[in-house]
């Protein structure tokens, strides 16, 4: 079934295996898709000797496998035929469940895993032509693995479209915690991980020491100012930290870059990836999926606390944690995000096939996510609250000529409407004329810009109005030896080539200080 340069590739990532490791097969012989599962697990399985199919034919309607390691359950299900994305979600399962693989989380991110509150019984609903569900799915794996108060079932909506169907699953992944929705769309393990423990709760390891690092800068954010700013500090000899929620920050949201300088294309992944290329020729320290519990930047030795009992000082911080997706913040919206409600139209736009759908704002992401749709979707209407766009011309004229899109400015979204299970309309309001009116549609897709990433710095820092971090020319802030750059802060224009430059100035600006003595 599997291509024989597969198989070869397969073999050489197994090569390695300590453990023996079981595909346990539980599936009606009667299910159409029973023969391929198997014989794609066993040509799997064909790829080391450490591996091994056990065969248990059912009555019930089930397509499914769990995995083994010597004889024990790992918490892990698949439902599913995980060729596609999900093949390489398949093989990280082996090679994590055995100790191995470069997505393992550090000892910090491992103690929070192990210290979350079970039971947990965690569904992904997946596509196995989705790019986002094998990060969430690796991801969720790893905390299954690490908590064995955590079990994980990955299922093929496709295969299991019943299921599908009754929960109104509208994009994917889609996470469910012990039958509640907890996820839906892209997400990290740092995310994911946060989540939980805001559900579960956590219990401190009762042998668990707390965990000191100490540098000469960090940095905090892995975005394109923070990648700058760990470059331009490490090139003059410091100890550098990166600690982010995920390297690429916001822009592995974007999916067609044409304005970075010397770069006429690129894509928001590739950049990502790129500058961890670039920030791993340097002797910086990243430390990802973390989330930063609180900050003390009043004395000379700056302190920032994350979960699992880290902490982090430096003389110097540098704060780049970018900006995050606005939200409507109305009636209806939380209640039916996943179920109509989406903020990502690459992740989820195929699910609006033939449909109606709505874009909310008339930005470049809002005509992109537009014009995209077009191309899909039966009709495709655009609000703009402003009294007119705020996209580039070229967007502009582009989305006008499509048939199938209308614009609306001088819109204001005021409701979203449902029936229960999933959106059914979106309320707008006339800001010229005060009329409110109904537009019957199937899904909505948020595109309204950024909100900075403040909330642990708005009582130590000064702020703008939309909490923006006050920097002066210099991106120094208002404590020393504090400094912003790129979208967190208030710098007019917030582009990735801004906020790269941003970065660097940041960085020179703390080296200048800490050679004068400043801070």
């Amino acid at each position: 079934m599997l291509e024989t340069s597969i198989l070869d590739q397969v073999r050489s990532v197994f090569q390695q295996l300590e453990s023996h490791y079981s595909f346990h097969i539980t599936y009606d012989p009667k299910h159409e898709q029973a023969q391929e599962l198997v014989e794609f697990l066993k040509d799997v399985a064909s790829c080391s000797d450490k591996l091994s199919c056990q065969l248990i034919e059912t009555g019930e309607a089930k397509l499914e496998f769990t995995l083994l390691k010597e004889g024990k359950e790992t918490g892990i299900k698949f439902r599913a035929i995980p060729g596609g994305h999900e093949f390489t979600s398949l093989l990280l399962a082996v090679l994590n469940a055995d100790g191995k693989g470069k997505n393992l989380p550090d000892e910090g991110i491992s103690r929070r895993i192990k210290s979350l509150q079970g039971p947990i019984h965690l569904q992904t609903y997946v596509s196995l032509t989705c790019t986002n569900c094998p990060d969430v799915v690796q991801s969720l794996n790893i905390l299954t693995l690490l908590n064995p108060e955590i079990v994980h079932d990955i299922t093929d909506g496709d295969l299991y479209q019943e299921e599908v169907n009754a929960l109104k699953i509208q994009g994917v992944p889609s996470v469910y915690a012990n039958g509640e929705l907890l996820h839906v769309g892209r997400g990290s393990l740092g995310e994911l991980l946060q989540k939980l423990e805001d559900t579960f709760g956590s219990q401190p390891q009762a042998d668990a020491t707390p965990i000191e690092r100490s540098f000469d800068t960090l940095v905090l954010g892995g975005g394109p100012a923070g990648a700058s700013a760990a470059i331009y500090s490490a090139r003059k000899g410091l100890r550098v930290a990166i600690i982010a929620e995920k390297i690429g920050g916001q822009v592995k949201e974007t999916v067609g870059i044409e304005n970075l300088i010397s770069v006429p294309q690129t894509t928001g992944s590739e950049l990502a990836d790129a500058l961890r290329s670039h920030i791993g020729h340097y002797p910086i320290e990243i430390f990802e999926n973390r989330k930063m519990e609180k900050v003390d930047f009043q004395n000379k030795e700056k302190k920032v606390f994350a979960g699992g009992g880290e902490t982090f000082t430096a003389p110097s911080v540098i704060i780049a944690t970018g900006a995050s997706w606005r939200k409507l913040n109305v009636e209806g919206e939380t209640e039916y995000i996943g179920r109509g409600v989406a903020f990502c139209p690459h992740c989820d736009g195929p699910f609006y096939q033939g449909k109606e759908v709505a874009v909310v704002g008339g930005g470049n992401s809002g005509i992109e996510a537009a014009i995209d749709l077009a191309g899909i979707c039966k009709k495709v209407t655009v609000f703009e609250f402003a009294d007119t766009l705020k996209a580039d011309l070229v967007l502009q004229e582009k989305a006008q000529s499509l048939p199938n899109v209308e614009i609306f400015v001088s819109s204001q979204t005021t409701r979203v409407v449902g029936n229960g299970e999933k959106v059914t309309a979106i309320r707008v309001k006339d800001r010229l004329t005060g009329e409110e009116r109904d537009h019957t549609l199937d899904g909505i897709f948020v595109q309204i810009g950024l909100a900075a990433n403040t909330a642990p710095f708005r009582d130590l820092l000064d702020m703008t109005p939309i909490g923006e971090i006050k920097i002066d020319a210099f991106c120094r802030t208002t404590l020393p030896g504090v400094y912003a750059a790129g979208d967190v802060s208030n710098v007019p224009y917030k582009q990735i080539v801004i906020a790269m430059g941003e970065g660097a100035k940041a960085a020179l600006s703390a080296f200048d200080d800490r050679i004068r003595g400043i801070a």
